[in-house]
């Protein structure tokens, strides 16, 4: 009894082989596939990572320029100011020597002056700059004058007092 049934385990262990090596090969064509597909998946990833890198270090370059100028207009608008505040001080000391009609034209074009300034209204999160109206318009009035005519000789020389000689000290003689 126990021979018979060795010889039934023999017929089944051959057979196993045949089925062992079938599911072996396919197996391996599956694997084989699945790994071209992956290989396949992994070169568009790829070549997408390096194309986000690139677009990347665009992005950057471009963010570096723009705050290069954002700072360098920024030190630009401070100079300006700083100007601006310089040349309404010199006519500040300068209007007290005009006539006093010419005072009052100046004081008229600074008001037409600041009404002819367009207000625009600023984007959302701008806030309004610093500067009052009337600062660049005092510059602007005073221009405006000078180029209407000059002061007499007798203004220029000297007003109240004004210690300063008329040839700048040179004695030619």
């Amino acid at each position: 009894m126990m021979f018979p049934q060795s010889s039934s385990r023999h017929s089944g262990s051959s057979h196993l082989p045949q089925q062992l090596k079938f599911t072996t090969s396919d197996s391996c064509d599956r694997i084989k596939d699945e790994f071209q597909l992956l290989q396949a998946q992994y070169h568009s990833l790829k070549l997408e990572c390096d194309k986000l890198a690139s677009e990347k270090s665009e992005m950057q370059r471009h963010y570096v320029m723009y705050y290069e100028m954002s700072y360098g207009l920024n030190i630009e608008m401070h100079k300006q100011a700083e100007i601006v505040k310089r040349l309404n001080g010199i006519c500040a000391q300068v209007l007290p020597y005009l006539s006093q009609e010419q005072q009052l034209q100046v004081h008229q074009l600074s008001q037409l002056q600041a009404l002819a300034l367009p207000l625009t209204p600023l984007p959302v999160g701008l806030q309004a700059p610093s500067l009052p109206i009337s600062a660049s318009s005092g510059l602007l009035s005073l221009s405006a004058l000078g180029s209407q005519g000059h002061l007499p000789k007798e203004d220029k020389n000297g007003h109240d007092g004004d210690p300063r000689p008329d040839d700048d000290g040179d004695k030619s003689d």
